[in-house]
Protein backbone atom coordinates (compact mmCIF):
# COMPACT_ATOMS: atom_id res chain seq x y z
CA UNK A 1 0.00 0.00 0.00
CA UNK A 2 2.88 2.30 0.07
CA UNK A 3 2.25 3.39 -3.36
CA UNK A 4 -0.91 5.21 -2.47
CA UNK A 5 -1.60 8.59 -1.08
CA UNK A 6 -2.66 8.66 2.70
CA UNK A 7 -5.61 10.98 1.18
CA UNK A 8 -6.31 7.67 -1.63
CA UNK A 9 -6.62 5.48 1.68
CA UNK A 10 -8.85 6.72 3.45
CA UNK A 11 -11.11 7.40 0.46
CA UNK A 12 -11.15 4.04 -0.69
CA UNK A 13 -11.86 3.07 3.10
CA UNK A 14 -14.87 5.27 2.79
CA UNK A 15 -16.01 3.29 -0.05
CA UNK A 16 -15.70 0.36 1.19
CA UNK A 17 -17.74 1.08 3.79
CA UNK A 18 -20.15 3.03 2.09
CA UNK A 19 -20.50 -0.31 -0.08
CA UNK A 20 -20.90 -2.38 2.55
CA UNK A 21 -23.64 -0.03 4.76
CA UNK A 22 -26.02 -0.65 1.60
CA UNK A 23 -25.38 -3.89 0.96
CA UNK A 24 -26.46 -4.54 4.79
CA UNK A 25 -29.43 -2.18 3.97
CA UNK A 26 -31.06 -3.70 0.63
CA UNK A 27 -30.33 -7.24 1.06
CA UNK A 28 -33.77 -7.47 2.96
CA UNK A 29 -35.66 -6.73 -0.05
CA UNK A 30 -34.29 -9.48 -1.97
CA UNK A 31 -34.10 -11.83 1.01
CA UNK A 32 -38.03 -10.69 1.18
CA UNK A 33 -39.13 -13.07 -1.61
CA UNK A 34 -37.53 -15.97 1.35
CA UNK A 35 -38.73 -14.36 4.39
CA UNK A 36 -41.76 -13.30 3.49
CA UNK A 37 -42.67 -16.44 2.52
CA UNK A 38 -41.76 -18.17 5.40
CA UNK A 39 -43.37 -15.89 7.85
CA UNK A 40 -46.40 -15.28 5.59
CA UNK A 41 -46.26 -11.84 5.31
CA UNK A 42 -48.03 -9.51 3.66
CA UNK A 43 -46.75 -6.20 0.95
CA UNK A 44 -47.79 -3.77 3.78
CA UNK A 45 -46.05 -6.15 6.46
CA UNK A 46 -42.76 -6.33 4.25
CA UNK A 47 -42.91 -2.40 3.60
CA UNK A 48 -42.88 -2.19 7.48
CA UNK A 49 -39.59 -4.51 7.83
CA UNK A 50 -38.67 -2.08 4.77
CA UNK A 51 -38.99 0.82 6.80
CA UNK A 52 -38.09 -0.07 10.38
CA UNK A 53 -34.18 0.65 9.74
CA UNK A 54 -35.03 4.16 9.38
CA UNK A 55 -36.48 5.28 12.43
CA UNK A 56 -33.71 5.06 14.63
CA UNK A 57 -31.75 6.10 11.08
CA UNK A 58 -33.51 9.62 11.24
CA UNK A 59 -32.91 9.50 15.05
CA UNK A 60 -29.24 9.82 14.62
CA UNK A 61 -28.82 11.81 12.11
CA UNK A 62 -28.10 15.08 13.64
CA UNK A 63 -26.90 13.04 17.28
CA UNK A 64 -24.47 11.21 14.86
CA UNK A 65 -23.02 14.46 13.13
CA UNK A 66 -22.88 15.70 16.24
CA UNK A 67 -21.25 12.70 18.44
CA UNK A 68 -18.52 12.80 15.32
CA UNK A 69 -17.97 16.21 15.13
CA UNK A 70 -17.22 16.14 19.54
CA UNK A 71 -16.15 12.89 19.71
CA UNK A 72 -14.48 11.61 15.80
CA UNK A 73 -15.28 9.97 13.46
CA UNK A 74 -13.08 7.17 14.05
CA UNK A 75 -14.55 6.10 17.56
CA UNK A 76 -17.83 7.51 15.84
CA UNK A 77 -17.50 4.42 12.70
CA UNK A 78 -16.18 1.46 15.17
CA UNK A 79 -18.99 1.82 17.06
CA UNK A 80 -21.46 2.04 14.41
CA UNK A 81 -19.69 -0.63 12.82
CA UNK A 82 -19.66 -2.88 15.60
CA UNK A 83 -24.02 -2.28 15.75
CA UNK A 84 -24.93 -2.61 12.22
CA UNK A 85 -22.93 -5.79 12.00
CA UNK A 86 -25.07 -7.35 14.93
CA UNK A 87 -27.88 -5.98 13.11
CA UNK A 88 -27.92 -7.59 10.09
CA UNK A 89 -26.68 -10.99 12.04
CA UNK A 90 -29.49 -10.96 13.83
CA UNK A 91 -31.64 -10.42 11.20
CA UNK A 92 -30.43 -14.10 9.80
CA UNK A 93 -31.42 -15.39 13.30
CA UNK A 94 -35.44 -13.75 12.88
CA UNK A 95 -38.10 -16.20 13.82
CA UNK A 96 -41.20 -13.97 12.70
CA UNK A 97 -42.20 -10.36 11.99
CA UNK A 98 -41.13 -9.01 15.30
CA UNK A 99 -37.44 -10.14 15.34
CA UNK A 100 -37.26 -8.57 12.34
CA UNK A 101 -38.75 -5.68 13.09
CA UNK A 102 -36.03 -5.57 16.06
CA UNK A 103 -33.17 -6.06 14.31
CA UNK A 104 -33.69 -3.99 11.52
CA UNK A 105 -34.00 -1.47 14.12
CA UNK A 106 -30.67 -1.97 15.46
CA UNK A 107 -29.35 -1.84 11.68
CA UNK A 108 -30.48 1.81 12.26
CA UNK A 109 -28.87 2.34 15.30
CA UNK A 110 -25.81 1.45 13.56
CA UNK A 111 -25.84 3.28 10.40
CA UNK A 112 -27.52 6.74 11.79
CA UNK A 113 -24.04 8.14 11.87
CA UNK A 114 -22.28 6.92 9.12
CA UNK A 115 -22.59 9.28 6.38
CA UNK A 116 -22.48 12.70 8.92
CA UNK A 117 -18.96 11.28 10.35
CA UNK A 118 -17.73 9.86 6.61
CA UNK A 119 -18.64 13.91 5.89
CA UNK A 120 -16.90 15.49 8.53
CA UNK A 121 -13.92 12.81 7.52
CA UNK A 122 -14.32 14.82 4.01
CA UNK A 123 -14.27 17.75 5.47
CA UNK A 124 -10.59 17.31 6.61
CA UNK A 125 -9.17 14.81 4.48
CA UNK A 126 -10.72 16.56 0.88
CA UNK A 127 -9.63 19.38 -0.66
CA UNK A 128 -12.50 21.25 -1.58
CA UNK A 129 -12.12 20.96 -5.03
CA UNK A 130 -12.66 17.68 -4.75
CA UNK A 131 -15.41 17.13 -2.61
CA UNK A 132 -18.23 16.83 -5.20
CA UNK A 133 -16.26 14.01 -6.72
CA UNK A 134 -15.47 12.51 -3.14
CA UNK A 135 -19.08 12.38 -2.27
CA UNK A 136 -19.82 11.20 -5.97
CA UNK A 137 -17.44 8.00 -5.77
CA UNK A 138 -18.29 7.21 -2.19
CA UNK A 139 -22.05 6.94 -3.05
CA UNK A 140 -21.18 5.55 -6.48
CA UNK A 141 -19.84 2.30 -3.85
CA UNK A 142 -22.70 2.23 -2.35
CA UNK A 143 -24.87 1.92 -5.42
CA UNK A 144 -22.43 -0.61 -6.78
CA UNK A 145 -23.51 -2.39 -3.21
CA UNK A 146 -27.38 -1.97 -4.84
CA UNK A 147 -26.56 -3.31 -7.72
CA UNK A 148 -24.57 -6.52 -6.10
CA UNK A 149 -26.93 -7.18 -3.63
CA UNK A 150 -29.96 -8.69 -5.74
CA UNK A 151 -27.79 -11.14 -7.75
CA UNK A 152 -25.37 -12.20 -4.52
CA UNK A 153 -28.39 -12.68 -2.32
CA UNK A 154 -30.24 -14.41 -4.83
CA UNK A 155 -27.40 -16.85 -4.86
CA UNK A 156 -26.95 -17.31 -1.28
CA UNK A 157 -30.68 -18.56 -0.96
CA UNK A 158 -30.96 -20.54 -3.41
CA UNK A 159 -27.86 -22.34 -2.20
CA UNK A 160 -27.69 -22.07 1.26
CA UNK A 161 -30.90 -19.82 2.34
CA UNK A 162 -31.73 -15.91 3.16
CA UNK A 163 -30.41 -16.70 6.51
CA UNK A 164 -27.04 -17.05 5.56
CA UNK A 165 -27.30 -14.08 3.34
CA UNK A 166 -27.49 -11.97 6.88
CA UNK A 167 -24.71 -13.99 8.31
CA UNK A 168 -22.81 -13.01 5.52
CA UNK A 169 -23.14 -9.88 5.15
CA UNK A 170 -22.46 -9.10 8.82
CA UNK A 171 -18.74 -10.82 8.41
CA UNK A 172 -18.23 -8.48 6.37
CA UNK A 173 -18.99 -5.90 8.13
CA UNK A 174 -17.19 -6.70 10.92
CA UNK A 175 -14.06 -7.38 8.81
CA UNK A 176 -14.31 -3.33 7.96
CA UNK A 177 -14.47 -2.58 11.09
CA UNK A 178 -11.25 -4.38 11.93
CA UNK A 179 -9.98 -2.53 8.76
CA UNK A 180 -10.72 0.89 9.85
CA UNK A 181 -9.30 0.56 13.53
CA UNK A 182 -6.02 -0.10 12.27
CA UNK A 183 -5.65 2.36 9.23
CA UNK A 184 -7.38 5.71 9.84
CA UNK A 185 -6.33 8.53 12.05
CA UNK A 186 -8.37 11.15 13.21
CA UNK A 187 -6.07 14.68 11.73
CA UNK A 188 -4.55 13.82 8.37
CA UNK A 189 -1.32 15.10 10.18
CA UNK A 190 -1.02 11.89 12.36
CA UNK A 191 -1.35 9.73 9.47
CA UNK A 192 1.89 7.60 8.86
CA UNK A 193 1.74 7.92 5.25
CA UNK A 194 0.62 11.40 4.82
CA UNK A 195 3.23 13.51 3.01
CA UNK A 196 3.52 17.33 3.12
CA UNK A 197 2.59 17.88 -0.57
CA UNK A 198 -1.14 15.98 0.16
CA UNK A 199 -1.33 18.51 3.32
CA UNK A 200 -0.43 21.56 1.35
CA UNK A 201 -3.73 21.00 -0.57
CA UNK A 202 -5.82 19.54 2.09
CA UNK A 203 -7.59 22.29 4.30
CA UNK A 204 -6.10 23.93 7.38
CA UNK A 205 -6.31 23.80 10.60
CA UNK A 206 -8.93 26.83 12.13
CA UNK A 207 -9.36 27.22 15.93
CA UNK A 208 -12.00 25.53 17.67
CA UNK A 209 -15.75 26.07 17.05
CA UNK A 210 -16.79 27.26 20.99
CA UNK A 211 -20.41 26.32 20.07
CA UNK A 212 -23.16 24.02 17.95
CA UNK A 213 -25.91 26.99 17.19
CA UNK A 214 -28.70 24.38 16.74
CA UNK A 215 -31.34 27.19 16.02
CA UNK A 216 -29.82 28.88 13.57
CA UNK A 217 -27.89 25.98 11.54
CA UNK A 218 -31.46 24.16 11.56
CA UNK A 219 -33.17 26.90 10.10
CA UNK A 220 -29.95 27.49 7.34
CA UNK A 221 -30.39 23.71 6.66
CA UNK A 222 -34.24 23.41 6.45
CA UNK A 223 -34.45 23.97 2.37
CA UNK A 224 -31.26 21.45 1.72
CA UNK A 225 -33.30 18.70 4.35
CA UNK A 226 -36.32 19.46 2.28
CA UNK A 227 -34.69 18.67 -0.92
CA UNK A 228 -33.14 15.72 -0.21
CA UNK A 229 -36.28 14.16 1.35
CA UNK A 230 -37.61 14.99 -2.20
CA UNK A 231 -35.38 12.84 -3.72
CA UNK A 232 -34.97 10.32 -0.53
CA UNK A 233 -38.56 9.28 -1.32
CA UNK A 234 -36.96 8.11 -4.52
CA UNK A 235 -34.11 6.55 -3.57
CA UNK A 236 -36.22 4.74 -0.94
CA UNK A 237 -38.62 3.54 -3.42
CA UNK A 238 -36.29 1.95 -5.69
CA UNK A 239 -33.94 0.43 -2.65
CA UNK A 240 -37.40 -1.09 -1.47
CA UNK A 241 -39.47 -2.25 -4.03
CA UNK A 242 -37.55 -2.91 -7.47
CA UNK A 243 -36.48 -6.23 -7.01
CA UNK A 244 -39.99 -7.27 -5.98
CA UNK A 245 -41.20 -4.83 -8.32
CA UNK A 246 -39.66 -7.07 -11.40
CA UNK A 247 -40.96 -10.33 -9.63
CA UNK A 248 -43.69 -9.29 -9.30
CA UNK A 249 -45.22 -6.97 -12.05
CA UNK A 250 -43.72 -9.09 -14.33
CA UNK A 251 -43.70 -12.31 -12.99
CA UNK A 252 -40.03 -12.66 -13.64
CA UNK A 253 -37.99 -15.77 -11.55
CA UNK A 254 -36.07 -14.65 -8.66
CA UNK A 255 -32.83 -14.71 -10.50
CA UNK A 256 -34.10 -12.82 -13.47
CA UNK A 257 -35.89 -10.59 -11.37
CA UNK A 258 -32.21 -9.86 -9.40
CA UNK A 259 -30.48 -9.39 -13.14
CA UNK A 260 -32.85 -6.28 -14.68
CA UNK A 261 -32.69 -5.00 -10.52
CA UNK A 262 -28.87 -5.02 -10.70
CA UNK A 263 -29.23 -2.92 -14.28
CA UNK A 264 -31.21 -0.19 -12.49
CA UNK A 265 -28.93 0.14 -9.46
CA UNK A 266 -25.93 -0.03 -11.46
CA UNK A 267 -27.34 3.39 -13.42
CA UNK A 268 -27.13 4.50 -9.91
CA UNK A 269 -23.47 4.14 -9.65
CA UNK A 270 -22.55 6.13 -13.21
CA UNK A 271 -24.89 8.90 -12.03
CA UNK A 272 -23.32 9.05 -9.11
CA UNK A 273 -19.55 9.16 -9.94
CA UNK A 274 -20.36 11.23 -12.96
CA UNK A 275 -22.38 13.75 -10.66
CA UNK A 276 -19.42 14.74 -8.79
CA UNK A 277 -17.24 14.88 -11.30
CA UNK A 278 -19.83 17.25 -12.91
CA UNK A 279 -20.41 19.53 -9.95
CA UNK A 280 -16.51 19.97 -9.41
CA UNK A 281 -15.71 20.86 -12.78
CA UNK A 282 -18.49 23.24 -12.93
CA UNK A 283 -17.54 24.67 -9.78
CA UNK A 284 -14.26 24.95 -11.22
CA UNK A 285 -14.50 26.84 -13.93
CA UNK A 286 -16.82 28.77 -13.10
CA UNK A 287 -16.34 29.49 -9.29
CA UNK A 288 -19.91 29.31 -8.50
CA UNK A 289 -21.75 27.57 -6.01
CA UNK A 290 -24.93 27.92 -7.21
CA UNK A 291 -24.32 26.83 -10.79
CA UNK A 292 -22.13 23.89 -9.54
CA UNK A 293 -25.26 22.84 -6.27
CA UNK A 294 -28.18 24.45 -7.08
CA UNK A 295 -28.58 24.44 -10.68
CA UNK A 296 -27.34 20.86 -10.95
CA UNK A 297 -29.53 19.40 -8.84
CA UNK A 298 -32.73 21.23 -10.33
CA UNK A 299 -32.07 19.99 -13.52
CA UNK A 300 -31.23 16.33 -12.94
CA UNK A 301 -34.35 16.02 -10.75
CA UNK A 302 -36.20 17.64 -13.88
CA UNK A 303 -34.81 14.98 -15.93
CA UNK A 304 -35.29 12.03 -13.25
CA UNK A 305 -39.30 13.59 -13.21
CA UNK A 306 -39.28 13.12 -17.29
CA UNK A 307 -37.57 9.70 -17.83
CA UNK A 308 -40.53 8.46 -15.31
CA UNK A 309 -43.39 9.49 -17.40
CA UNK A 310 -43.85 6.58 -19.38
CA UNK A 311 -44.31 4.05 -16.55
CA UNK A 312 -47.69 5.55 -16.03
CA UNK A 313 -49.01 4.93 -19.95
CA UNK A 314 -47.03 1.72 -20.73
CA UNK A 315 -46.44 -1.61 -19.30
CA UNK A 316 -43.35 -3.04 -21.24
CA UNK A 317 -40.84 -5.22 -19.10
CA UNK A 318 -38.05 -3.32 -20.97
CA UNK A 319 -39.30 0.16 -21.03
CA UNK A 320 -40.24 -0.06 -17.51
CA UNK A 321 -35.69 -1.17 -17.22
CA UNK A 322 -34.68 1.79 -19.38
CA UNK A 323 -37.04 4.40 -17.53
CA UNK A 324 -36.06 3.13 -13.96
CA UNK A 325 -32.59 2.89 -14.79
CA UNK A 326 -32.51 6.43 -16.10
CA UNK A 327 -34.34 7.35 -13.36
CA UNK A 328 -32.44 6.17 -11.19
CA UNK A 329 -29.08 7.77 -13.01
CA UNK A 330 -30.36 11.29 -13.03
CA UNK A 331 -31.48 10.98 -9.46
CA UNK A 332 -28.30 10.02 -8.17
CA UNK A 333 -26.02 12.54 -9.91
CA UNK A 334 -27.94 15.06 -7.43
CA UNK A 335 -25.78 13.24 -4.78
CA UNK A 336 -22.35 14.87 -5.16
CA UNK A 337 -23.42 18.16 -5.02
CA UNK A 338 -26.14 17.39 -2.49
CA UNK A 339 -23.55 16.65 -0.20
CA UNK A 340 -20.88 18.54 -0.44
CA UNK A 341 -23.54 21.29 0.27
CA UNK A 342 -22.87 21.06 4.04
CA UNK A 343 -19.10 21.76 3.57
CA UNK A 344 -19.73 24.08 1.41
CA UNK A 345 -22.30 26.01 4.25
CA UNK A 346 -20.93 24.97 7.50
CA UNK A 347 -17.58 23.82 7.02
CA UNK A 348 -17.03 24.25 10.68
CA UNK A 349 -20.15 21.75 11.42
CA UNK A 350 -19.61 19.37 8.52
CA UNK A 351 -21.11 16.36 10.53
CA UNK A 352 -23.81 18.05 12.36
CA UNK A 353 -24.70 19.91 9.35
CA UNK A 354 -24.85 16.64 6.82
CA UNK A 355 -26.71 15.04 9.33
CA UNK A 356 -29.56 17.48 9.43
CA UNK A 357 -29.66 16.96 5.41
CA UNK A 358 -30.02 12.98 5.84
CA UNK A 359 -33.06 13.24 8.09
CA UNK A 360 -34.81 13.95 5.00
CA UNK A 361 -33.94 10.94 3.55
CA UNK A 362 -33.99 9.20 6.93
CA UNK A 363 -37.82 10.34 7.06
CA UNK A 364 -38.47 9.60 3.50
CA UNK A 365 -36.97 6.16 4.11
CA UNK A 366 -39.91 5.70 6.68
CA UNK A 367 -42.36 6.65 4.98
CA UNK A 368 -41.80 5.97 1.11
CA UNK A 369 -41.13 1.89 1.65
CA UNK A 370 -44.53 2.01 3.78
CA UNK A 371 -46.72 4.01 1.72
CA UNK A 372 -45.66 2.24 -1.66
CA UNK A 373 -46.56 -1.17 -0.16
CA UNK A 374 -49.82 -0.06 1.09
CA UNK A 375 -50.72 1.08 -2.46
CA UNK A 376 -49.33 -1.78 -3.53
CA UNK A 377 -52.21 -3.92 -1.36
CA UNK A 378 -54.67 -1.43 -1.61
CA UNK A 379 -54.97 -0.89 -5.69
CA UNK A 380 -52.72 -3.71 -7.29
CA UNK A 381 -50.47 -1.07 -9.25
CA UNK A 382 -46.71 -1.73 -8.84
CA UNK A 383 -46.46 1.35 -11.22
CA UNK A 384 -48.52 3.91 -8.79
CA UNK A 385 -46.02 4.42 -6.35
CA UNK A 386 -43.50 5.87 -8.69
CA UNK A 387 -46.28 9.11 -9.09
CA UNK A 388 -45.15 9.76 -5.68
CA UNK A 389 -41.84 10.68 -7.01
CA UNK A 390 -42.64 12.42 -10.00
CA UNK A 391 -44.72 14.76 -7.56
CA UNK A 392 -41.65 15.35 -5.03
CA UNK A 393 -39.08 15.50 -7.70
CA UNK A 394 -41.20 18.43 -9.21
CA UNK A 395 -41.42 19.55 -5.83
CA UNK A 396 -37.57 19.67 -5.39
CA UNK A 397 -36.91 21.52 -8.83
CA UNK A 398 -37.94 24.37 -7.57
CA UNK A 399 -37.22 24.27 -3.83
CA UNK A 400 -33.67 23.79 -4.98
CA UNK A 401 -32.88 26.90 -5.63
CA UNK A 402 -33.59 27.94 -1.86
CA UNK A 403 -30.63 26.15 -0.94
CA UNK A 404 -28.06 29.00 -1.35
CA UNK A 405 -24.75 27.26 -0.62
CA UNK A 406 -22.84 29.86 -1.87
CA UNK A 407 -24.09 31.91 1.24
CA UNK A 408 -21.69 30.27 4.05
CA UNK A 409 -23.75 29.73 7.25
CA UNK A 410 -22.68 32.47 9.97
CA UNK A 411 -20.73 30.50 13.16
CA UNK A 412 -20.99 32.92 15.53
CA UNK A 413 -21.49 31.26 19.08
CA UNK A 414 -25.08 31.26 20.30
CA UNK A 415 -25.46 32.00 24.26
CA UNK A 416 -26.59 28.39 25.87
CA UNK A 417 -24.95 26.15 22.87
CA UNK A 418 -23.44 22.82 23.37
CA UNK A 419 -19.30 23.24 22.75
CA UNK A 420 -18.04 20.82 20.62
CA UNK A 421 -14.21 20.75 19.49
CA UNK A 422 -13.27 21.80 15.91
CA UNK A 423 -12.86 18.69 13.51
CA UNK A 424 -13.33 20.71 10.56
CA UNK A 425 -12.16 23.53 8.32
Amino acid sequence: MKRFRATSIVLVLLCIMYFITYLDRVNVSTAAAGFGKDFHLSHTQIGLVFSAFAYPYLLFQVIGGWVSDRFGAKRTLIVCGLLWAGGTILTGFAGGLFSLLAARLLLGFGEGATFPASTAVMSRWIAKERRGFAQGITHAASRIGNAAAPSAIVWIMLNYGWRQSFYICGAISLAWVLLWLVTFTEYPKDHPRITAAELAILPPPKPKAAAVPWKALFKRMAPVTIVYFCYGWTLWLFLSWIPQYFLHSYRLDLAKSALFASVVFFAGVLGDTLGGIVTDKIFTRTRSLKKARSWMVSICMLFTLFVLLPLMFTHSLYVSMVCLAAGFFFAEMTIGPMWAIPMDIAPEYSGTASGMMNTGSALAAIISPLFSGYLIDRFGSWELPFLGSMILMAIGVVLAFRMQPENKFDSAPVAGAQPIPHLGV
